[in-house]
Order: C-alpha cells, then structure tokens, then sequence
C-alpha cells in the first residue's frame, strides 16, 4: 500500500470502526499527518508567531486537526484489531508513558494471519479503492 492509498483508504473509511487496517495503511497516514502538522509549524515560524498570517495558520492547522480526529481514532481502533485487539485497548493512551510505549508496539505488530473476530486479513484480501 502506497501513502496516497492509505490516505485515501483513511478518509474513505472516516469514521468505520470496524474491520481492520494494515500496519502500512496506519504508519503511511501517520507519516501524512505528521509532515502536515510540520509544514504548519514550519510555515508559522517563518511568518513569526504574531502576525495575522500565523494566526490564520495556527487556525487552519487547529482545523486540520479536528478534521483528521476521527479518522484517526478509526484507523487505530482497525489497527488493533488487525493484531487481534479490541480497538478499547485504544484506551491505554491514557496511561502516561507505559500506555504510549504498548500501543506503539501493538502497531508496529504483524498482521494476525488468516481472519480473525474482526474481518479478514487485509493482507490477503486487499480492498481495492
């Protein structure tokens, strides 16, 4: 899976909590957002934090980020259920550091082969967009 297909896989599943989403579909999207939220950030402090064009941007990227939220919550709860995981474990965010560390090592876990609670493995039974 391409970065643009998992972007488009994300968006086109906005706010499916269902079935389950490839390790490269969550690592290619978190890329995305992350080089968007750095252009942002780059793009303010190039105009300066007090000018009115870096309030625009401050404003546009708090948007982006309330526009990719759901998406985002989806595509970890799919991402643990790719492993085998209810998408609730999503909840040990909330544990400060331990909780971080186990879910960044459930995503970077394979795919749980064959199908599993959840769906079938996307691996063997790719959707094609």
């Amino acid at each position: 899976m391409s970065m643009k297909e998992a972007v488009q896989s994300v968006f086109r599943q906005y706010a499916t909590f269902t079935g389950r989403a490839r390790r490269s579909e969550y690592w290619y999207f978190t890329l995305f957002n992350f080089i968007v939220i750095g252009v942002f950030n780059v793009l303010i402090g190039l105009v300066g934090r007090k000018s009115g064009l870096a309030v625009f941007l401050t404003t546009l990227q708090g948007l982006w980020s309330l526009a990719v939220l759901v998406p985002v919550l989806a595509l970890c709860w799919r991402r643990l259920h790719d492993i085998g995981k209810s998408g609730a474990n999503y909840l040990f965010i909330f544990i400060p550091l331990v909780g971080s560390i186990l879910l960044i090592i459930w995503f970077c876990t394979d795919s749980q082969p064959g199908e599993n609670q959840y769906g079938p493995n996307p691996k063997e039974n790719p959707i094609q967009w």
